[in-house]
């Protein structure tokens, strides 16, 4: 009886292990920034999301793999907060859409320069490895953009 092939090698399980702790330690910092904001990680989430474009409830959930009926009542705590608000989608004026307010965007802002474990460890690569890993996560998502047109600069991270 001929030994089966492992179902990966020993560097493929190595990257995976190491993909998932950066996405462990990314979600731990994320609830504890989230969390001093009085906010969930699930809030934080939904108002990064909102704070670059509106969006009907369901493309949120799509996008977080969640049930719409989830995204609602994230949305109705947000809203009652002032961080959001819904409002009719300009395309289609049956739709309703959640935006972030001013107030949401400036915290949106607030939240996403302090992660410092999603700044620090890429402030050690040059330019050129960001947009390489950058990439790849892309590839590894299926999900291929044309590269900047910007110059690739070989320029280290500043913070951000």
């Amino acid at each position: 009886m001929a030994a089966t092939e492992p179902r990966t090698d020993p560097l493929t399980r190595e990257v995976v292990d190491l993909i998932a702790t950066v996405v462990m330690r990314y979600h731990e910092e994320y609830e504890l920034v989230a969390s001093q904001h009085s906010l969930t990680g699930a809030q934080a989430r939904v108002l990064g999301l909102l704070a670059r474009e509106p969006a009907p409830m369901r493309h949120v959930a799509r996008q977080l793999k969640c049930e719409p009926s989830n995204v609602t009542g994230i949305v109705d705590r947000l809203e009652a907060r002032g961080l959001v608000e819904r409002r009719p989608d300009p395309s289609d004026r049956r739709v309703k859409v959640a935006a972030a307010t001013e107030e949401g965007r400036a915290t949106a802002d607030v939240l996403r320069d302090a992660l410092d474990f999603a700044r620090e460890p890429l402030a050690g690569l040059t330019s050129l490895e960001r947009k390489m890993l950058r990439d790849l996560l892309r590839r590894m998502l299926g999900d291929e953009q044309p590269e900047d047109p910007g110059p690739a600069g070989d320029q280290p991270a500043k913070g951000g």
